[in-house]
């Protein structure tokens, strides 16, 4: 049997993570408790949990010509990615990520683009073949919104199912996003940013979802932390995942676990409620380790009732 195949279009940045009691205020210093590096970026995640549990998986992308670039690069490969079209741009930084943790497992995330803000239609074009040989494309917002809406358009002409991850919300999302998205996936902050619905409860999700699916969006999956998510779809679907309940360490990452397991399970051809689960299942993973990408499971680590195919 074939790998399942998935191509991200994404983001490529090292993280810089503090953890600290408590987040400070304006103007406050604290002493933080320890600092590390690990790779990030929303794109780079996603691939990197599509890779760990055993997908075929090529990314798009850029990152600078500096040191960071280099090891990001290496990272890649080391994950088994195929970082063909991932390319260099001269005299620009890699996108970093400053992370601050605090002792509840939440965290505040600056994110500085660098090079991912030059990925262009022209990097998507060079990636055609990858991604029309995919079985799901994965877009979020991390990227120029022009190469976004290049692979999105590629991916619909192949037959390739996209989920669009609106993440992190940052502005308008052209109507042509949504309509290109056979799967629109924002959490509920994000939701409520783009329809204008604050996400308190079930009922306002649904709301939320009904704007999205009137924006031409095939089908709307709302991720609401510790209650799972909301599935509402064009054709009828309205359908609520519950997730599992865990003690989190540290949340960073969680929601690229999700999209990443959601789209290699999809890939592999599971049903959409069983991918939703384990998805859930592998998220709720990651959250009770710290860190971004060194906090995702690799497939011998799962236990087998989440890769029966």
């Amino acid at each position: 049997m074939n790998a399942p195949s998935v191509c991200v279009v994404g983001s490529i940045n090292l993280d810089m993570n503090a953890y600290v009691h408590r987040f400070p205020r304006p103007g406050e210093t604290l002493h933080g408790g320890r600092f590390t590096t690990g790779y990030g970026g929303k794109g780079a995640n996603q691939a990197v949990m599509v890779a760990r549990l055993g997908g075929n998986i090529s990314m798009v992308g850029r990152v600078g010509d500096d040191i960071f670039g280099q090891d990001m690069r290496r990272n890649l490969a080391a994950e088994g990615i195929d970082a063909r079209f991932v390319f260099e741009s001269a005299g620009v930084s890699s996108g970093v990520a400053v992370i601050t943790v605090d002792d509840n497992g939440q965290n505040t995330i600056i994110v500085i683009a660098g090079a991912n803000g030059l990925v262009t239609p022209d990097d998507v074009a060079a990636a055609q073949a990858a991604i029309a040989g995919a079985r799901v494309l994965l877009c979020q917002m991390e990227v120029p919104m022009a190469a976004n809406l290049a692979a999105l358009r590629l991916a619909r002409a192949a037959g390739v199912t996209t989920i669009f991850n609106s993440a992190p919300v940052s502005g308008e999302v052209p109507a042509e996003v949504y309509q290109l998205a056979d799967i629109f996936c924002p959490n509920e902050t994000e939701a409520e940013l783009l329809t204008g619905i604050e996400v308190h409860t079930l009922d306002d999700a649904r709301l939320a979802a009904s704007i999205i699916l009137d924006r031409g969006a095939r089908a709307a999956l709302i991720t609401l932390g510790a209650r799972g998510c909301l599935y509402v779809s064009a054709d009828g679907a309205d359908e609520v995942i519950p997730t599992v309940e865990v003690n989190a360490v540290d949340t960073t990452g969680a929601g690229d676990a999700f999209v990443g397991s959601l789209g290699y399970f999809l890939a592999a051809g599971v049903a959409l409620g069983t991918a939703i689960e384990r998805a859930n299942a592998i998220a709720a993973i990651s959250v009770q380790s710290p860190g971004t990408q060194s906090s995702y499971p690799r497939r011998e680590q799962l236990p087998p009732e989440l890769l029966v195919l």
